[in-house]
């Protein structure tokens, strides 16, 4: 079997792992896939999938700027291969985005509810765009093979330049507009990381990486067919990859130094480590290769520097994605083996779909060919069975569908039994949260939850005066009663009466006409009030008003009651503005002495996913 035929069976084969787990997460949720909790919401898909998928494809614009901007025509057999390398990537994260979402089915929402002020409306906005830009621009390859759509192609690229431009200026907002997304984030992204330039910091490094993306494309597309690659070329994007990273050494240090964040890169902190490392791998080594004319032109030092711009630019976009944010939010993260299947999967994919770009269309100048396609070869035995598949092609097919069936029931065979299960909206009832003076609330009984400091609220908002401003109710009879008791539904609203407890004998055993009249239809309406009967139910003073007996579920409950006293403080306290972050209360496991009680929860349980309904504004607000 040729090298061809082994790189593509292998990436068949992680295209079935990734499907089967695929199934999984849309059938079964997140949470039967992932490792992210509530205060790391953003793993591997994000980070990788999408932050680093974007820069990828940062090789599209950056080419057709140097071909058709810059006129430097030598640059020509790599245009084609950058474009179509830019379309797969975007649609690599389209593929991803609709994997990590929630609610996938609800991505068109930002083409119709805008939201100009927000960084992700205008990076959302300019993928979709510069997306359809590069079909354009690609679109003429395939449609010259036949010429019934010559006019279709005569007419795209007509306007091959305007879409160029229209390309690169889609590109530079988006890329620069990812970084702005952390701006909104200086409570959590780590220093070493956070800067006002952030969207600057993207957009250098992604013309570098786009360089050198071009570059490691063109050196592992030559190694899988044996065609000599363009090292004269690789090794002039190589020399103008040295000015662009030494732009971004220079502005990264240079704001580091005004800052005053120097000496945070050696504290031995990990993450002083983390950024050392990032700027050796992604800027510092590969300008020193090549800077040197000898290894800048040699085949090893290419695929040497090359390879290390785009690992380093990867392990950046991972970084500030995600991963110097877990000391600040208190949690642990690793990607599960079915998040890198996805990810590996999704970008198998594409290299397939490029792989059978390159042998259907003109994307070079010679097509490759097999080397067993010669009517007059010898026919080539596997060295498994010792026997003949038959023609390249249909051996091929038959190698590639093996390897997929075979890796698709292997990621079956491997999914935790104990996550394939869902019911949408999980029927959980609340507990009584566990601690004192904290008590720690843990809803997908997954060992994260929110530490709410009781005693704090109350020491802070007026001691015993404070009990009125969440407590509104108590069960008859009682005092203190905890927001459980009618909010006994964690995710679905939950009836607070219990009409049939009531009527039941082996309830309340309360007959129908001591609270319904005679002469009246029975209707809660025409029933006597709760109070008549309970004159203790409602908190004398009591903030909130009951108006019926329907409990919101209790995270609505909680999230109502809390966010809009949060947004009071954070604006009359704007050096308190990050008590309104989701952070500040999902921040990490239970206190200390609690642990213990939750891991034993923890063992009784299979509960680990759940499909949250949509809070909406009005239970916010």
């Amino acid at each position: 079997m040729n090298r061809v035929h082994v790189v593509k069976a292998i990436l068949w084969a992680l295209v079935g792992l990734s499907l089967a787990v695929a199934i999984n997460r849309f059938a079964f949720g997140l949470g039967a896939t992932t490792n992210l909790t509530d205060a790391t919401p953003w793993g591997l898909w994000i980070g990788f999938d999408v932050m680093a998928g974007v820069a990828l494809a940062a090789g599209g614009f950056v080419i057709t700027a140097i071909f058709y901007v810059m006129r430097r025509k030598e640059f020509h057999p790599m245009v084609r291969p950058a474009v179509l390398t830019a379309f797969l990537g975007y649609v690599a994260v389209v593929f991803s985005l609709m994997v990590d979402l929630g609610l996938p089915w609800n991505i068109w929402h930002m083409i119709i509810f805008w939201n100009p002020h927000s960084p992700l409306f205008e990076v959302g906005w300019c993928v979709m765009l510069y997306t359809s830009v590069l079909l354009l621009e690609f679109s003429p390859v395939p449609l010259e093979s036949s010429s019934r759509y010559a006019k279709i192609r005569d007419f795209l690229m007509k306007f091959r330049f305007p879409l160029v431009l229209l390309g690169i200026m889609l590109s530079t907002l988006h890329q620069s507009s990812l970084g702005s997304l952390f701006l909104i984030m200086p409570f959590k992204l780590h220093p070493l990381w956070y800067t006002p330039l952030l969207p600057i910091l993207f957009f250098i490094s992604a013309v570098g990486l786009g360089l050198m993306m071009v570059s490691l494309e063109n050196l592992v597309s030559s190694w899988i067919y044996k065609r000599p690659p363009e090292t004269h070329l690789v090794a002039k994007l190589g020399k103008a990859a040295v000015w662009v990273l030494s732009i971004f050494l220079i502005v990264r240090f240079v704001d580091l130094a005004i800052t005053g964040k120097l000496a945070l890169m050696v504290e031995g902190t990990w993450e002083g480590f983390l950024f050392i490392a990032e700027i050796l791998i992604m800027a510092v080594i590969p300008i020193l290769l090549f800077a040197v004319p000898k290894t800048r032109n040699s085949l090893a030092g290419q695929w040497t520097g090359s390879f290390l711009v785009v690992f380093g630019a990867i392990f950046n976009r991972v970084n500030v994605g995600g991963l110097t944010m877990l000391s600040t939010s208190g949690d642990s993260y690793f990607p599960s083996w079915m998040e890198l299947s996805i990810s590996l999967g999704i970008v198998s994919f594409m290299v397939l779909v490029f792989l059978f770009a390159i042998e259907k269309f003109n994307i070079w100048e010679n097509r490759p060919t097999e080397e067993e396609s010669d009517p007059h070869a010898s026919p080539h035995f596997s060295r498994a069975g010792e026997v003949w598949l038959g023609a390249p092609a249909v051996a091929g097919r038959t190698r590639y569908s093996f390897a997929f069936v075979v890796a698709l029931a292997i990621g079956f065979a491997l999914i935790p039994g104990k996550k394939i299960r869902s019911g949408g909206v999980a029927d959980v009832p609340t507990v009584a949260a566990r601690g004192g003076d904290t008590l720690f609330v843990d809803g997908n009984r997954d060992g994260y939850g929110v530490a709410f400091k009781h005693q704090f609220h109350e020491d802070t908002l007026g001691r015993e005066q404070s009990c009125v401003l969440c407590h509104h109710m108590n069960m008859p009879q009682d005092k203190n009663s905890g927001c459980f008791h009618c909010h006994r539904q964690m995710y679905v609203a939950a009836d607070a009466f219990r009409h049939e407890w009531h009527g039941s004998p082996s309830g309340a055993n309360v007959a129908c006409s001591e609270c319904h009249a005679d002469n009246m239809n029975r209707t809660a309406t025409s029933a006597k009030t709760c109070e008549s009967c309970h004159t203790d139910l409602v908190v004398p003073g009591a903030t909130v008003t009951v108006e019926q007996y329907l409990a919101p579920a209790y995270t609505d409950a909680m999230h109502a009651m809390c966010i809009g006293c949060h947004r009071e403080v954070a604006a009359e306290k704007p050096e308190k503005e990050a008590i309104v972050l989701c952070a500040n209360c999902h921040s990490s496991a239970g206190p200390e002495y609690l642990r213990a009680d939750v891991l034993e929860r923890l063992k009784r349980t299979e509960f680990n996913h759940v499909v949250l309904p949509g809070l909406s504004l009005e239970q916010v607000e």
